[in-house]
């Protein structure tokens, strides 16, 4: 990922030197762990954490030559280790450090992905009840339907930040998984002790069977439910840019003193970081099938997998991380304006209302589809002739004949969409 999208805690992560520091400690801990069962002379595993050391520069170096990153890797901790390295590596295959490292990077990585969703959680349910009660326009198709709040909109990403919250922690669940069980996976070398000991110390749990590498499902339920995080930060990104239009401007992308929208006009304001957001979730979405494609692999093992990975897993969580936390601070300072949100509301001369007369005729009496040609008659009326609903139906005979004026003047109260959102919000927990 390229560094303007890139926090620096998860560019840490993907990191050279941590990707190397962590395979040197799943190394040690194998040999740790056949210390302990007497195969091992006593000290080596201390002697090791002293003074083995990793290089990238070096690893790099070496690699021109050997075209293979792990003996590279064990090439360069030979040089720092000297005789105690022999004991390094010991009925282990590359997978076994590749794939127990990334299954602890993706955990890294993951924490910073809950915690953006805590974040993002947190702010939209503040916002959600500091408009719970702001009338706006619902619409349906982009034409306007009835009337919500705005307060709505945020109790629904509240509502989908939960959803992801769990989905991910499940996925972060299934891949933080190790093996350190040898060639295709059988432990001929190694005693399964070893992996427990390894997996253990590094925070994860052994996986229960490998072939040489974990199975690639894991990976890819992890890649989705990140794509679904997207989705979501997608819909609210387009939804601000529809609201931020210039013909709605119900709500902007707060605009910081000495920010430029444009080279060109002086006088734009952009909704950038919606747009952002818009644009990072694509990816994101083409990564979760890159990882379904790595499912399948010939045999026990190939190495298709590994170039994808090296892109799509740091890409994936890197641009996640990146956009939540730009979500969280646009939601967190964006500029709200009520009273614009009355007036496109009225744009259509109250036709919002046009249910509840309806379903106020079917009440009194009428059959379904008669009241729904004497509503519609007028609500065309009033649009076509730019005339407040309320006051067409007040001058239609057939209407008044079943409503008193105060009847039909109650029917444009927002008192029952309010009525609904306290019952919603409750069930939220956002009380």
């Amino acid at each position: 990922m390229v560094s303007r999208y890139t926090r620096p805690e998860l560019g840490k992560i993907w990191s050279e030197q941590n990707k190397y520091d962590i395979w040197l400690k799943i190394e040690i801990l194998a040999v740790e762990a056949r210390q302990k069962a007497g195969l091992v002379p006593d000290g080596v595993a201390e002697r090791l954490w002293k003074n083995a050391k990793v290089d990238p520069h070096r690893i790099e170096e070496i690699e021109q030559t050997t075209k293979h990153d792990v003996i590279a890797f064990l090439t360069n901790v030979e040089e720092t280790a000297g005789e105690d390295a022999r004991f390094v590596h010991i009925g282990m295959t590359s997978s076994d450090v590749l794939d127990t490292c990334l299954a602890v990077q993706m955990k890294q990585a993951g924490e910073y992905i809950l915690a953006g969703l805590e974040k993002l959680s947190d702010v939209c349910a503040r916002r959600a009840k500091e408009f719970k009660h702001t009338p706006c326009v619902g619409r349906s198709h982009g034409i306007h339907a009835e009337t919500m709040t705005f307060g709505m909109k945020f109790g629904l990403w509240y509502d989908e930040c939960q959803r992801n919250i769990k989905r991910f922690k499940s996925a972060m669940e299934a891949a933080s998984v190790g093996m350190i069980s040898g060639a295709v996976g059988t432990y001929e070398h190694l005693n399964p002790n070893v992996e427990k000991h390894v997996c253990k110390n590094l925070g994860l749990t052994p996986v229960s069977i490998s072939t040489q590498v974990i199975s690639r499902d894991v990976h890819a339920e992890y890649l989705n439910s990140i794509a679904l995080i997207g989705a979501m930060i997608e819909k609210i990104g387009i939804e601000i840019r529809h609201l931020q239009r210039t013909e709605v401007r119900e709500a902007e992308e707060y605009f910081s003193p000495g920010q430029k929208g444009s080279s060109a006009m002086p006088h734009k304001r952009n909704p950038i970081a919606s747009e952002n957001i818009c644009g990072q979730a694509r990816f994101l979405r083409t990564n979760a099938l890159a990882g379904i494609e790595n499912i399948a692999l010939w045999h026990e093992r190939d190495i298709s997998h590994s170039s994808v990975e090296r892109v799509v897993m740091p890409d994936s969580t890197i641009s996640c991380d990146y956009i939540l936390n730009r979500t969280v601070r646009l939601l967190d300072n964006l500029v709200v304006y009520p009273e614009r949100m009355l007036e496109v509301l009225n744009m259509t001369y109250g036709l919002t209302h046009s249910q509840k007369v309806l379903l106020a005729l079917v009440e009194k009496g009428i059959q379904r589809q008669t009241a729904y040609v004497m509503v519609q008659r007028n609500a065309m009326k009033a649009w076509d002739n730019k005339k407040q609903f309320l006051e067409v139906l007040a001058e239609d005979q057939d209407v008044m004949e079943y409503f008193t004026e105060e009847e039909l003047k109650d029917l444009f109260s927002y008192q029952a969409v309010f009525d609904s959102v306290d019952f919603m919000f409750e069930r939220l927990g956002l009380t």
